[in-house]
C-alpha cells in the first residue's frame, strides 16, 4: 500500500494515527535530494512546473508549481489525489545567505494538507525545515537539512515539533532527526532516527516503537512521474526553460552552463523592465493571493471522478499520454 493511499480517511478512524499518518508522508520524501549543487535553477517569474503520478493502485495525483513573485522569490504549489482524498496547498519563500564556504536557505512558507475524505479535520499545518550546502568553494559538498519545524491540527489540538539536526564539527551524525507529538499538550509520542535511513516513533503511553519510515528499505518506492515532452511544454515551463543549462550541467560543461543560465536571467530581466516601463503588473496563470495566502484558480469539485477531469483539465491543456478525456 502507498503512503499517499493511507491517508484515506476510511482506512483511518483515529485522529491521532491520521495526524501520525500525515508526519509519515511528510518525513518520507526529504531522503529524495540532490547530490550536490553546482549550477543552481534560479526560478524566474512566471515559470511553471506540472506533472501527474500514477501510483500502482490504478489512482493518479496532479501537481503543480508556479513561480508567483520575482521580489520576493515566492513559489506556490498544489496537490492533489482526488481518489485518494489529499490534496496539499502551499508556497515556499526561500532567503539566502552566503557563509564563507557555504550557503544557508531559510525556507519561510507552510504545507497545508487536507483530508478530503474528513474535512472536519480541517487543515495540516506543516513548515519546512531550512537547507545548508557545505563546501561550496572547496572540500566535499553536502547538502543538510537543519533547524526546526512544526505540523499542527488546530480541530484536534495535534502538534509535533520536528528538530532535524546538523553534523557538528567533532560530533554527531548526519540527518538525524527528533519529535515529539502532543495531544492538547499531552505527549504522545516521539520521533527519532534519521530521515536518510530509518525513523521510528515510539508510544509514550506503552513504550513501543515502530518504523515511521524505512528509506533504505522503500526509498526507491516512488510513484512514476509524467511530465509533457520538452517539445509540448510551453516556453516558461521548467524543463523547456532550462534544458540548455540542464544539458551543460549533464556535460559537466560549467561556462556554457554559465552562459545558459545567464540567457534565461537576461530575457527575464528584460520582461519585467517591459512591465515596469508599461506600467503593468504579472498575473500568476494558476494561482491567485487572497486572503493573505496563495490560492489556486481552481473550484475543484467533492466527488472524484469530477474532481479530476475538472484539476487534470486545468494543470494541463491537454489530455495526457494513455488516458482517455472523460
Amino acid at each position: 500500500m502507498s503512503l499517499i493511499s493511507q491517508l484515506s480517511a476510511e482506512k483511518c478512524n483515529d485522529p491521532e494515527e491520521r495526524f501520525t499518518r500525515i508526519l509519515q508522508y511528510y518525513l518520507a520524501g526529504w531522503h529524495i535530494k540532490p547530490k550536490g549543487v553546482k549550477k543552481p535553477y534560479n526560478p524566474v517569474l512566471g515559470e511553471f512546473f506540472r506533472c501527474r503520478y500514477d501510483y500502482s493502485d490504478g489512482s493518479q495525483g496532479f501537481y503543480i508549481a508556479e513561480q508567483v513573485s520575482h521580489h520576493p522569490p515566492i513559489s506556490a504549489f498544489f496537490y492533489i489525489s482526488p481518489a485518494n482524498h489529499v490534496s496539499i496547498l502551499g508556497e515556499l519563500r526561500p532567503k539566502s545567505r552566503f557563509l564563507g564556504n557555504s550557503v544557508s536557505t531559510t525556507m519561510e512558507g507552510e504545507n497545508r494538507v487536507t483530508l478530503l475524505g474528513v474535512p472536519d479535520d480541517g487543515e495540516y499545518i506543516i513548515t519546512m525545515p531550512n537547507m545548508y550546502a557545505r563546501g561550496i568553494l572547496f572540500g566535499k559538498m553536502v547538502l543538510e537539512l537543519g533547524d526546526t519545524c512544526t505540523a499542527k491540527n488546530e480541530k484536534h489540538g495535534m502538534l509535533c515539533d520536528i528538530e532535524f539536526k546538523t553534523k557538528g564539527f567533532w560530533s554527531g551524525t548526519y540527518n538525524a532527526i527528533a519529535g515529539r507529538i502532543r495531544h492538547n499538550n499531552i505527549d504522545i509520542g516521539e520521533l527519532s532516527g534519521r530521515w536518510s535511513h530509518i525513523m521510528e516513533i515510539k508510544s509514550t503511553k506503552t513504550g513501543q516503537k515502530r518504523v515511521l519510515f524505512d528509506a533504505i528499505k522503500d526509498g526507491q518506492n516512488m510513484a512514476p512521474k509524467w511530465v509533457p515532452p520538452e517539445d509540448e511544454q510551453e516556453p516558461n515551463e521548467s524543463r523547456r526553460l532550462w534544458q540548455h543549462l540542464t544539458t551543460a550541467i549533464g556535460r559537466k560543461d560549467m561556462q556554457a552552463a554559465t552562459d545558459a543560465k545567464s540567457a534565461v536571467e537576461d530575457a527575464q530581466r528584460e520582461r519585467r523592465k517591459q512591465l515596469e516601463e508599461s506600467g503593468a503588473k504579472h498575473e500568476p496563470r494558476f494561482f491567485v493571493y487572497k486572503n493573505g495566502r496563495w490560492v489556486i484558480k481552481l473550484t475543484v469539485p467533492s466527488d472524484p471522478e469530477e474532481a479530476m477531469t475538472a484539476v487534470r483539465d486545468w494543470i494541463f491543456s491537454t489530455t495526457p499520454p494513455g488516458k482517455t478525456a472523460t
